[in-house]
């Protein structure tokens, strides 16, 4: 009996510093508003705890301030914000190994779709992460980009280029404007943004002319109808999409690294934590006899 709870006891002292590593790669962002108002802050976070098997109190937070998101949107959506208009807020968790999983609360959300996230992400050379965007009331979600972003950025330890955000940023709104004035279903826009990213990327293309003859091609494929104008504005902003590629060597190494690094760290605490709980049962079991 003894030796057994001495076990226990070394086992707990060892889960603690593990516990430590496995919040690198988890990250928490709130939009200044909603981080301000108590109310707000537990309706957010009790939506992102039903989201996780993590404590999300443990993650790594920032809070994403009207000026952070002017600095990017104010010269592509012509939109300017004020303090108390910054409510969209966003978690990330690297240690998901299955690609990108976007989780988007509808029932706050109302223009961003998870597959326009997944766009503007892969602008900035992310394809991995498990996502989840809420809020505490129904916002459109386009600001939301700047959290998710930022999420990223303090997951990872590492900064996103400028250029790259802005590039995202403006794919992000081009859809949802395109989306807006065609009528279509958002996801089949984004669908029209990802077959034409996947082409202008194989063929490595930053020529908007180019880009707009298969913008045109593929919209007729899925039976989008597109003004001459909008064609050529979803060709401008993949254009800038792919121009930013080259400055994000950097961040896609680091986002390698911190995403094995979590991944490896969750898989570590899965197997102590089952080790754990066999150790538990039988100690119960000598109890119950």
């Amino acid at each position: 009996m003894k030796r057994l709870l001495l076990v226990l006891i070394v086992l707990m002292v060892l889960l603690s510093p593990i516990y430590s590593v496995s919040t690198s790669g988890f990250a928490i962002t709130y939009g200044e508003t909603t981080y301000n108002n108590p109310s707000y802050k537990s309706s957010v976070l009790n939506y992102f705890h039903s989201q996780t098997s993590k404590d999300v109190n443990t993650a790594t937070y920032k809070v994403i301030t009207a000026s952070e998101v002017n600095q990017i949107s104010k010269d592509i959506t012509g939109r300017t914000y004020n303090s108390n208009q910054i409510f969209s807020c966003a978690m990330v968790d690297l240690s998901y190994s299955q690609g990108i999983k976007i989780v988007v609360d509808k029932s706050k959300i109302t223009t961003v779709t998870s597959k326009m996230y997944a766009n503007a992400l892969k602008s900035t050379g992310i394809e991995n992460g498990y996502v989840v965007v809420t809020a505490p009331i129904t916002a459109t979600g386009e600001s939301a980009l700047t959290g998710v972003l930022k999420s990223y950025e303090v997951a990872v330890g590492t900064p996103i280029p400028e250029e790259a955000k802005k590039a995202a940023t403006e794919e992000l709104y081009t859809e949802t404007q395109i989306a807006n004035q065609t009528g279509q279903n958002a996801d089949k826009i984004a669908d029209l943004f990802d077959k034409t990213k996947q082409e202008v990327q194989k063929q490595n293309l930053q020529d908007p002319t180019q880009i707009k003859a298969i913008v045109i091609n593929i919209a007729g494929t899925l039976n989008i109808n597109l003004t001459d104008q909008q064609a050529q504005n979803i060709a401008n902003s993949l254009a800038n999409s792919q121009k930013a590629q080259s400055s994000l060597s950097d961040f896609k190494n680091q986002l390698q690294s911190a995403t094995q690094q979590a991944s490896q760290s969750q898989g570590i605490i899965e197997q102590i934590m089952n080790y754990f709980q066999s150790f538990v049962d039988y100690f119960s079991g000598l109890i119950g006899v």
